[in-house]
């Protein structure tokens, strides 16, 4: 059953060819034998997953009227977001006894489509890095145990790609679901900005949002058309796309397009760059229109960016008293955020602003912009933090120096597998698409997917 992709468990429990019970049986099964070795999940929730699945299993068999399109499909939940009854620790040992009293929408859509939620996973400290490595232990690579599953959505990413979950809800507000995803050979969409309703949280800044990620481009496209919500009071909000818009996307082909590739520097890993460069290939004997685009990296959002991210750092409802018991880089963000105050951050948006419509300008003839996703392999575990935080700041821009770019724009963008090193660790290519156009990243996504199967 496991083997099964997301869309084909659907479509199995639809047809009564697979029970949900024994498909959650099967995957809380491998939770309890195989999560204490890659730190996947913080809470499981063998009760509640079990409840669920007997529930759509009485659904199902009823039959009566349509079963909701993942009607007993399971997924993870990532733990910087609520799920109502289960712990919520946002990756902090300040929040480690905090239990969630409401649903994020996000977590809403999946329950009206029928999902069992496993648990919630591992996630770093309030989402602010890069690499998933708390009091409670680091999410670890399932293709290689010493190196991380990286961040924020590493836990999320580490549930898919050990087998511990179909697919997995993350999220992304400087590139924390496609990162996890080239870690873990996976594909990892971070949506457009408005297309998923951030409530009941708030992110004033428009960095942050809930996205995808699976094994195969039309499970994260099926997922994307399920997460895609608004709800009053969202500061950005996009028209609802129709019922299975981006799942039909991953079965299209698309027409040419003009795609720009942002070739990486030679400080850059060989094998990230070579998937770089072998996707380019790629889609030109596609017949896309490929040329070299201009190049872009952290010193295009650095100064900006580092200060919203401090002030979101500063935002979290932390005691005084319990300041000492956060890890040195959010400390170092809260101090940073207490030396600004309001006339400093509503200049640094809109700076942020004028930064996100030049970057975004700066690629404007493109239908996709291509590039590697890291630049760096996935590190060993430890290897991203400094005992300088502000050092480890850097180390992070330095392994991801291009996803923060579409945080800032807003505009989508998604993480596809691609070569693997001789050793087996993935690499991943970033796909990236004007504003509101998640359907042409799909179905090149997909493209590029049916060729190198």
């Amino acid at each position: 059953m496991t083997d099964l992709t997301l869309v084909e468990q659907a479509a199995a429990v639809r047809a009564r060819e697979v029970s949900p019970v024994e498909l959650t049986e099967e995957y809380l099964r491998r939770i309890d034998r195989d999560n204490d070795k890659v730190g996947a999940y913080l809470t499981v929730d063998h009760e509640g997953a079990l409840a669920a699945a007997r529930e759509a299993e009485a659904l199902v068999r009823s039959g009566t009227g349509e079963p909701p399109v993942l009607c007993g499909v399971p997924i993870s939940v990532k733990d910087t977001w609520p799920v109502a009854g289960l712990r919520y620790t946002s990756g902090s040992q300040v929040f480690a006894d905090r239990v969630a009293e409401v649903d994020a929408a996000v977590v809403e859509q999946l329950r009206r489509a029928g999902m069992v939620v496993l648990g919630k996973t591992n996630a770093p400290e309030f989402g602010l890095s890069s690499y998933t490595e708390t009091v409670f232990g680091p999410a670890r690579n399932p293709h290689d145990l010493t190196r991380t599953a990286g961040g924020s959505s590493g836990g999320a990413a580490a549930s898919v790609a050990a087998g511990l979950a179909p697919a997995a809800q993350g999220s992304d507000g400087g590139g924390s679901i496609r990162i996890p995803a080239a870690c873990c050979g996976l594909v990892g969409i971070k949506p457009s900005r408005g297309r998923v309703s951030p409530t009941p949280g708030a992110d004033p800044a428009g960095l942050v949002t809930a996205g995808p990620l699976a094994r195969t481009v039309a499970d994260a496209a099926l997922l994307l058309d399920v997460m895609s919500t608004g709800r009053p009071g969202d500061a950005h909000r996009l028209p609802p796309a129709p019922a299975g818009h981006f799942l039909n996307s991953a079965m299209s082909t698309p027409d040419p397009l003009r795609i720009g590739v942002i070739r990486g520097p030679a400080t850059d890993d060989p094998w990230c760059r070579q998937a770089c460069d072998d996707t380019a290939e790629l889609l030109a004997e596609l017949g896309h229109h490929v040329e070299d685009a201009p190049s872009a990296g952290p010193d295009d959002y650095r100064a900006e960016f580092t200060i919203v991210w401090s002030l979101l750092a500063g935002a979290a409802p932390v005691p005084a008293e319990r300041e000492r018991e956060l890890l040195p880089l959010t400390r170092w963000l809260r101090e940073k955020a207490r030396g600004y105050d309001a006339v400093t951050f509503l200049s640094t948006l809109m700076s942020m602003q004028a930064t996100a419509r030049r970057i975004a300008g700066r690629y404007d003839r493109f239908d996709v912009v291509v590039s590697s996703t890291l630049a760096k392999l996935p590190p060993l575990v430890g290897a991203l933090a400094d005992v300088d935080p502000s050092r480890t700041f850097e180390n992070m821009l330095e392994f991801h120096p291009l996803t923060p770019l579409a945080n800032i724009t807003g505009q989508p963008s998604m993480s596809v597998p691609a070569r693997r090193t001789p050793g087996g660790l993935p690499t991943g290519v970033q796909l990236t698409g004007r504003h509101g156009a998640e359907t042409t990243l799909v179905s090149v996504a997909a493209q590029l997917e049916r060729a190198q199967s």
